[in-house]
């Protein structure tokens, strides 16, 4: 039998409590124009969940403290958050408490941060905090370009403030539906959109927002801990069924304001803004199916547009964030061609076919600093692409890399196999490099993670074997998944597997497998899950698992167990509803179970509108499959998620109870989509281990092949 080290023994209540051992580190980077400063955010120890802004000075080499939650509150609980930031914070996943965000102005002199409901405008070169005199309630500030002013929101209205005038409103309606200089929950948690205000360059006008709700379903959220209370309302967009009517306006200084004109029935998402100028800027949108990108070349005075561009995809496309974005007037986009993500410069590759953009990071008129995958996609690597198509490397080691650039400066993050954590690395010229101090915990936990091509298909995989394992001994198998669009388990990063290395201490062999769907190997491989989230999904799985029982005959095919959340927690579900042959016993947490209940832009991206593409809803629905589950089957969802709402499931549950069918449920009491309450967090693996090694000690036969 395994014994766990004293690390791992300590991990759970270790890895709560450090918030997955990320506090006390330096995150949320940003460069000045000038490439003078690198600011970033950082609290102050191991444990301390409260973030302060603070800045390198690249010359000096020296970091200083800006501003200090604990120095400009007396109190810097975040009970006193605004509602729309705390659901900011939910769409992000951020778990930081005290400055979590901050908006850098255009002139690189100044910080706008909302802490607590207040407004704060720090000055770069005197390193003056001033609070404003704000209304309450302060969501989502932008400061002008050249620090003399900061808009932010407010009961929905878009407001103006400055050191030297007094707050003011500049567009607010009557109804508490109707919201100004905001992002969507669409564009917030699918489309990578999180603001919704924009200076022009010159600090005379805003492009802003106007989200109408009304539109869309009212749901409830309630708290039945507290039946007192009454359930919180939101407006949730559901597969099929309405989303927020947007629409953009320009917004003068004294509150003037003109429409950008474009058929929003045909292009309803707003992906981005970008003034080109005081009097020009370049709008991103898409259509409902995501199968057109439209850039539109609009006239601030008059909000007349003129379409820029038309780009096109039969399945659907890909946004790279940083991407559209113009060198001069010329413009940069990311497409899929020729079986890779490629960026192109009116038209011409200057990327390789053998290069997956993930982002872009900077550009300027000699080069493109971007991340992107090549023949590894576990691997992240920052490169420097010259606009004649020339590729350098930035990043060397082995690992998952990411920068900031501005003014020639470069902050290069990494996490790699062979060093716990991310650390920063600031480069700048013929300066020797600079790091940026962290007093992040680590976990004392040392992964042996293999590292694994599967099958036909080149599965990437992660296995990771409980340690002291004989050369004769058979172990049970967990299977540790996302599985989905959009996210990534199997990296290079020592970090990325701890928590899979933690239940193989426990004695499972724990395999984590990225699946079709999953980012980093292509248009083809991404593509291949339109109109099934299911199918693909759980081949990889099975085809993934047969296939390193071959490598490594210790794994016992016989007692597999597998978990997940969210995404992962729906391919938890269905592994053992559709393949009790394979899949011995599951934990789903917070798992879409009906994709009807999902939202419109995440859903209908992958299946399609319901009305239309039915059957792609009927082959991925889990609540039919309830009369068939015949393993043990763990439960677990957040009361308080609406993200994933706890009806789905509630529902399955439903199902199962009136199929005969015994399961477990685990209910979070006043718990979201994320789990950072310390005892949550920390309980929660203790849960899974012993659920697992229970239905795992007691497998029978299933009544069928």
């Amino acid at each position: 039998m395994t014994v766990p080290s004293p690390a791992a023994v300590a991990f759970p209540r270790r890895s709560a409590r450090t918030r997955r051992f990320t506090l006390g580190a330096p995150r949320t980077l940003s460069v000045t124009p000038d490439g003078g400063l690198v600011v970033f955010l950082r609290s102050a120890g191991p444990e301390d969940p409260v973030h302060a802004l603070w800045a390198l000075d690249v010359a000096a080499g020296e970091e200083r403290l800006l501003a200090d939650p604990r120095a400009l509150l007396a109190d810097p609980d975040d009970a006193e958050l605004p509602v729309a930031e705390r659901a900011r914070r939910e769409r992000t996943r951020e778990s930081g408490e005290g400055i979590v965000a901050y908006d850098l102005a255009a002139d690189g002199g100044h910080v706008a941060v909302a802490l607590a409901g207040r407004l704060f405008l720090v000055d770069l070169g005197t390193g003056a905090v001033v609070a404003l005199d704000t209304a309450p309630g302060v969501f989502s500030p932008q400061v002008a370009p050249d620090g003399s002013a900061a808009a932010y929101v407010a009961a929905g209205a878009l407001r103006l403030v400055g050191p030297g005038f007094a707050d003011r409103v500049l567009v607010a309606e009557d109804d508490a539906d109707v919201s100004w200089g905001v992002a969507e929950f669409i564009a917030a948690e699918e489309l990578d959109r999180g603001r919704g205000t924009w200076w022009s360059p010159d600090g005379t006008r805003l492009a802003a927002a106007r989200v109408d709700e009304r539109p869309v379903a009212r749901w409830h959220i309630a708290a039945p801990v507290e039946p007192w209370r009454e359930p919180s309302a939101v407006r949730y967009p559901a597969a099929g069924t309405a989303n927020a009517e947007v629409s953009l306006w320009v917004v003068d200084r004294d509150g003037q304001r003109r429409e950008v004109v474009w058929d929003r029935a045909a292009l309803p998402y707003l992906l981005d803004v970008a003034w080109r100028g005081p009097d020009r800027l370049d709008v991103v949108l898409s259509t409902r199916d995501q199968r057109t990108l439209v850039v539109l070349d609009v006239d601030a005075d008059t909000g007349l547009a003129v379409e820029a561009h038309r780009h096109d995809d039969p399945a659907f496309i890909e946004v790279v964030p940083g991407t559209p974005t113009r060198i001069g007037e010329r413009l940069l986009l990311a497409v899929d061609r020729d079986g890779a993500r490629r960026l192109v410069l009116d038209g011409e590759p200057i990327t390789p076919v053998t290069m997956q953009v993930r982002a872009v990071v900077d550009a300027d008129t000699e080069r493109v600093i971007v991340t992107a995958s090549s023949d590894d996609p576990t691997e992240i690597h920052v490169w420097r692409i010259g606009l004649d198509g020339s590729a350098e490397p930035i990043s060397t080691a082995p690992g998952v890399h990411g920068a900031r650039a501005a003014g020639g400066t470069l902050a290069l993050s990494s996490a790699t196999p062979d060093v716990e954590g991310t650390t920063v690395e600031v480069r700048s010229g013929d300066r020797p490099p600079v790091g940026l101090a962290s007093s992040a915990a680590t976990s004392g936990l040392e992964p042996e993670v293999r590292f694994l091509a599967l099958g036909e298909r080149g599965l990437r995989a992660a296995l990771m074997l409980p340690p002291g394992l004989g050369a004769d001994e058979r172990v049970p198998v967990l299977l540790d998944p996302y599985g989905g669009p959009h996210a990534q388990r199997v990296l290079r990063s020592r970090s990325a597997h701890l928590g899979s290395w933690w239940f193989a201490e426990q004695g499972f062999a724990v395999l984590v497998i990225d699946g079709r769907g999953t980012p980093g190997r292509g248009p083809e491989w991404e593509r291949a899950v339109r109109g099934d989230l299911a199918g693909p999904v759980l081949d990889d799985q099975v085809d993934g698992l047969r296939a390193a029982a071959v490598l490594e005959p210790r794994l016992d095919l016989g007692r597999v167990g597998i978990r997940g959340w969210s995404f992962g927690g729906y391919l938890a579900a269905l592994a053992v509803l559709r393949r009790p042959d394979v899949f011995h016993a599951a934990v789903a947490g917070a798992p879409v179970t009906d994709w009807r209940l999902y939202d419109t832009a995440y859903t209908e991206r992958y299946l399609g509108h319901p009305a239309t593409d039915p059957a792609a809803y009927e082959r991925t629905d889990l609540t039919p499959l309830a009369p068939d589950l015949e393993r043990p089957l763990l439960l677990i969802h957040g009361l308080a998620d609406d993200n994933v709402v706890a009806a789905h499931t509630l529902q399955l549950s439903r199902a199962l109870l009136e199929a005969g069918r015994p399961h477990s449920v685990l209910p979070l009491s006043g718990v979201t989509h994320m789990t950072p309450q310390e005892a949550v967090a920390e309980n929660l693996l203790v849960l899974q281990v012993d659920f697992l090694r229970r239905a795992l000690s007691q497998v029978e036969p299933v009544g069928r092949a």
